[in-house]
């Protein structure tokens, strides 16, 4: 049975991070209407399926909403992130976007939330405890399932185990805890880096540890993401040290090396040549964490878990019915091709700054807002790939820098940006016009250098 017809002005399918970013910004700048629609019990997006020791690799204060600060702005004094501002936890996540919905976007009268949704390709709501089905009908549709992120918890594993092997989610891992068991850590993403410091913070044996890493990353520096006092030196050397790399590259393999050498790029063993990238970032801490761990695998991925022995592509080691093997394998963000965030009636949430999906959306929901025309909006929000190897970063720099320049030349946007909560570059940027010494010769080099480093990914690129 249909129970009657919804009517909004946006249709938003998917309450996660960046659905949530949009419509905050929605909110706040328009007189809309918004009906989101979710299949998850509550706010969140993938953070309800995270496992419960996740949290955030950035600062807390460049995620989320506009609207609203997550945590506190404290510099953590103990831990694996000590010097650095807070990492909010999963937990910390999912109840602070339960807080923007039931706080601020329901109160406001203007938002229909239908969580334990899904929408079919009529348009068509349908409850998944009840059954009951709804129209919707919207002048614009947002889709803000484009990235697709997967969790190790909500999808099987992509090999075979063998029967009586124990092979799990990161989320089990605190429940099968067993004196001196030896676990084997598969995958080398932000999953695997948070499960290997995990057992290790928690006393694990690292010679205990093994780590079967398909592919070893590039790392980002988080000391190179502090917004605050104190950081902006650091800042603003980072923003001079990654287009100077670029400009002064003689191939792309340079560009890897030239950042690694002025510390923007980090790798686990400084003797394998990297082959991956994912915008995972670790702080120095956690980087003399995993390098405790000897007995890393490099053959490729597995192709089965048998009773003695896993297989993978290139080879196999052995295991046993005791090792505690933890999948950290899920793609993340799988690998896809972007496509024109305004499209008619449709908009399709996507990156429009690095590895920043929260301000990505927010963006695009004020270019929405402020901006008339399809073309005049796609030429301001061109979409960035998320990250697959290292030649990608490339990529993406090249949007970015593009961008910067067409935004910077737009004084309203210049405005929206420095009121931003999420932005943390041009606050940079603001703070480091006032101060002086080595922060502001170094922003000098960054403006110098943009020019020549977008004429050489040109060449690097072709």
């Amino acid at each position: 049975m249909t129970a009657g017809t919804i009517e909004a002005d946006y249709l938003i399918v998917g309450a996660g991070a960046a659905g949530m970013a949009f419509a905050d910004t929605l909110l706040t700048e328009t007189e809309a209407t918004i009906a989101i629609v979710d299949r998850n019990h509550r706010p969140g997006g993938h953070w309800n399926d995270a496992y419960p020791f996740v949290r955030l690799h950035q600062p807390s204060a460049t995620y989320g909403v506009n609207s609203r600060a997550l945590g506190s702005g404290r510099i953590d004094t103990h831990g694996l992130n000590q010097g650095y501002y807070e990492l909010a936890s999963g937990a910390e996540i999912v109840a602070y976007f339960e807080a923007v919905m039931r706080e601020r976007f329901l109160p406001s009268g203007r938002v229909r939330y239908l969580p334990m949704t899904d929408l079919g390709a009529d348009g068509v709501a349908a409850s998944r405890l009840s059954g009951e089905r709804r129209a919707i009908t919207a002048r614009k549709t947002v889709d803000a399932t484009w990235a697709r992120t997967q969790v190790p918890s909500a999808r099987p594993p992509a090999f075979s185990v063998a029967p009586g092997m124990i092979c799990e989610p990161p989320s089990a891992r605190p429940r099968l805890a067993a004196p001196g068991a030896d676990h084997v850590v598969i995958g080398a993403g932000k999953t695997a880096i948070d499960a290997c410091c995990w057992l290790l913070e928690n006393g694990a044996d690292p010679d205990r540890i093994g780590w079967i890493m398909p592919r070893d990353p590039w790392l980002l520096d988080r000391g190179n993401f502090q917004t605050g006092d104190g950081f902006f030196e650091r800042s603003a050397q980072t923003l001079a040290a990654e287009v100077e790399a670029l400009a002064e590259a003689g191939s792309v393999d340079d560009v890897f090396l030239a950042l690694e050498a002025r510390g923007v790029w980090r790798r686990i063993d400084p003797a394998v040549n990297p082959t991956t990238f994912h915008c995972a970032i670790v702080s120095d801490g956690e980087l003399e964490q995993l390098r405790r761990i000897r007995n890393i695998v490099r053959l490729g991925r597995v192709n089965r878990i048998d009773a003695d022995r896993i297989v993978l592509e290139q080879g196999d080691i052995p295991t046993g019915p005791a090792v505690l093997h933890i999948d950290c394998s899920a793609p993340g963000i799988p690998a896809h091709q972007p496509a024109a965030i305004f499209a008619g009636d449709r908009i399709t949430l996507q990156w429009v700054r690095l590895c920043q999906p929260t301000f990505s959306a927010a963006f695009i929901a004020h270019v929405e807002a402020a901006h008339d025309g399809e073309a005049e909006k796609n030429r301001l929000c061109p979409p960035i790939a998320p990250p697959q190897v290292p030649v990608d970063w490339l990529r993406m720099m090249a949007v970015e820098l593009a961008s910067r320049q067409s935004w910077a030349r737009e004084p309203s946007l210049g405005r929206w940006i420095a009121g931003s909560r999420l932005d943390g570059f041009s606050a940079r940027l603001r703070a480091l016009r006032a101060t002086d010494g080595e922060a502001v010769a170094a922003l000098r080099r960054y403006m110098s250098a943009i020019g020549p480093a977008i004429a050489k990914l040109e060449t690097l690129l072709a």
